[in-house]
């Protein structure tokens, strides 16, 4: 049952989120109650409820919050949702009184399978925040779904590339690990890899993917998941480096809920 402050939330609260769509959120994944890089989840909401409502987040109840409804043992991913049931439409200035809503769904087994992208052309507004509104999102996957592939790759008109639609999208050149530095959202997943490997950060247009030789998605729940097209442009799905990746992911240790 998601949870509103430690409390069930009732319908007339989540209509707000859902007509309003005004708010952030992050999302993890617990492994027998512990979460690899829950110190930058928690800072990513603290950040967000200051940039969307100008207001400060207790860190401390937050914890409480998501340990209400995380199992002691096995896996789960956990959603927290900073958002003020009193948002209106027509004065969104007035919404400075984040709560916070924590809902709990199963976990995937990892690794999962590998992605098929289509670029899409599209850049998210105000992309260091990770918001509610996930309208551009799911309308791109379902274009790109339609047409035969997994998910979207947001492009600008140059053909620069940021970010999947709930991911980061990394690269290898043969060398080294590459991340696109195009405004996309400083996923927690991609911050923990660069910390663990060595890699690069500079700008990866269209024309620069022929010219990879791997490419993966990042996020908290996939870990880290082979991509095998971009377009007309295959990958590998077992490159060594993906391994490599894995395995430094999987062997960090969790932060105690």
């Amino acid at each position: 049952m998601p949870e509103l402050n430690g409390r069930p939330v009732t319908v007339d609260e989540l209509q707000t989120l859902a007509l309003a769509n005004y708010g952030s959120f992050t999302s993890m994944r617990v492994d027998d109650g512990r979460v690899r890089g829950l110190s930058l989840h928690l800072e990513r909401l603290v950040r967000d409820s200051k940039i969307l409502f100008g207001s400060e987040l207790d860190i401390g109840h937050v914890r409480e919050l998501i340990r209400r409804v995380t199992p002691v043992d096995g896996s789960t991913t956990i959603r927290v949702t900073v958002f003020d049931p009193s948002t209106d439409l027509g004065h969104p200035d007035l919404a400075s009184e984040p709560q916070i809503l924590v809902t709990q769904r199963p976990a995937g087994a990892l690794p999962l399978p590998p992605l098929a992208v289509r670029s899409t052309l599209y850049t998210r507004d105000v992309p260091e925040v990770k918001s509610v509104g996930l309208f551009a999102t799911l309308h791109h996957r379902r274009a790109a779904r339609l047409k035969g592939y997994d998910d979207a790759l947001f492009v600008d008109d140059e053909g620069v590339i940021s970010e999947g639609g709930t991911w980061n999208i990394g690269f290898f050149d043969g060398s080294q690990v590459i991340w696109p530095n195009a405004g996309a959202l400083p996923g927690v997943t991609m911050r923990l890899l660069q910390r663990l490997h060595e890699h690069r950060t500079r700008r990866v247009t269209l024309p620069d993917v022929g010219t990879m030789r791997a490419a993966f998605a990042t996020n908290a729940a996939i870990g880290v998941r082979a991509i095998t097209r971009i377009d007309d442009t295959g990958f590998p799905a077992d490159h060594p480096v993906l391994g490599i990746l894995r395995k430094e992911y999987m062997n960090l240790p969790g932060e105690p809920v």
